[in-house]
């Protein structure tokens, strides 16, 4: 559950994302899952932002947001726990970079660097996508990227997508 006096755990970063159905419906239920979920507060939750599809470009366009959360949950567990809620959502696995219910990916785990066959954290594809990075830019731009050695910003600074990433006046309640 949601506790304020849960004892420090790591810093994590998640981006949300849906263009299917109601999809700030979808982002504010993930969010309320996301809340229900033992030894896991969120502490911040960006803009809501519309953004323009990345790989597949004949689909709806995307809302996107980030996300901080306190988690005492490990890395693994936590991207397994977050898989589920895509699935108890609705989500379907079609296409790659298809339309999506909803789409939960983990982006950074506190300052650790994994990569197997399940997981990889940083997320590998953040450096390339603005509907990423400008949410998470907005909650955590001094955020340092272990991997890149760089801060969110200065990796915003760099991404040479030019895709559309508009800030909207919708709002995910914590």
């Amino acid at each position: 559950m949601n506790d304020t006096r849960l004892p420090a755990g790591r810093q994590v970063f998640i981006s949300l994302g849906s263009n299917l159905g109601d999809r700030l419906q979808y982002i504010q239920q993930a969010v309320g899952a996301i809340q229900k979920m033992a030894s896991t507060n969120i502490r911040a939750v960006s803009s809501v932002y519309e953004t323009e599809p990345v790989g597949k470009k004949n689909q709806p366009e995307f809302l996107n947001a980030a996300a901080e959360l306190d988690t005492t949950i490990d890395a693994r567990q936590l991207f397994r726990a977050l898989k589920s809620i895509e699935q108890s959502l609705g989500r379907k696995n079609t296409e790659r970079w298809g339309p999506r219910e909803i789409d939960l990916d983990l982006l950074y785990y506190d300052a650790e660097v994994l990569a197997d066959v399940e997981l990889t954290v940083p997320h590998p594809e953040i450096h390339k996508r603005r509907f990423v990075l400008v949410p998470l830019a907005e909650i955590a731009g001094e955020f340092i990227d272990q991997a890149a050695n760089k801060s969110i910003t200065q990796i915003l600074d760099r991404c040479t997508d030019t895709s559309i990433v508009k800030k909207t006046s919708f709002t995910v309640k914590i």
